[in-house]
């Protein structure tokens, strides 16, 4: 792997561990850390003494979401120079950043477990989706926060939300917007199991090793 910016990558024991680290910012997602979450995947996927992958966040937030600092030039690609994006072009159509990183995780050849240890909103809760097991601190909380910042459900949480939890909880929590603590999440099947803040990736890193 290059020098990471925006993550920081450890494999021990068969178990890649990858940790969203923009801690100052709650871990929100920016085009490099995209970038470095694929870079990430292909490693784990080409690294044969990787059993399982781990990703968590650094700080008390999982993702807060994509980094919206920027105002109104967040979206506007032109304006950011997001020159990897074009790698991403399908005809004329640009795929959305948090669809390309939710997508390579589908594609990991090894397990993916969501240790989510705080805060998780926007991109910071649709990229737990395609993951294959998601455990949760019971400091977590979870929004699909799209109606109520005006955009529509991105990184193809539209098609695996509704098949973790069912059509009227995926339609509830995206019509609502609202943020929601770590029991609803566990009652609805968003996540497997809820931990203590400490315990938390100890559990995450017990289930890599029993898979």
């Amino acid at each position: 792997l290059p020098p990471l910016q925006t993550l920081l990558y450890d494999v021990a024991d068969g178990i890649a561990t990858i940790t969203l680290h923009r801690p100052e910012k709650m871990n929100a997602f920016t085009a490099l850390m995209r970038d470095e979450l694929v870079a990430a995947f292909d490693e784990t996927d080409a690294d044969d003494s990787v059993r399982a992958v781990i990703v968590t966040g650094s700080g008390k937030a999982f993702c807060a979401g994509a980094d919206l600092s920027s105002g109104g030039k967040t979206f506007d690609y032109a304006a950011r120079g997001d020159a990897a994006r074009e790698a991403y072009k399908v005809g004329d159509v640009y795929r959305d950043g948090g669809g390309i990183a939710t997508l390579r995780i589908f594609r990991s050849l090894k397990p993916v477990i969501g240790a989510i240890n705080g805060a998780a909103v926007g991109i910071g809760v649709t990229m737990q989706l395609p993951m294959d097991i998601r455990m949760a601190s019971t400091d977590a909380r979870f929004g699909f926060v799209f109606a109520r910042r005006g955009i529509t459900p991105e990184a193809a949480s539209s098609w695996f939300l509704s098949r973790l939890v069912g059509m009227q909880t995926a339609l509830e929590w995206c019509f609502t917007g609202r943020v929601f603590a770590a029991q609803e999440a566990l009652e609805r099947g968003l996540v497997r199991s809820l931990h203590a803040p400490v315990d938390l990736l100890p559990a995450a890193r017990a289930l890599a090793r029993e898979i």
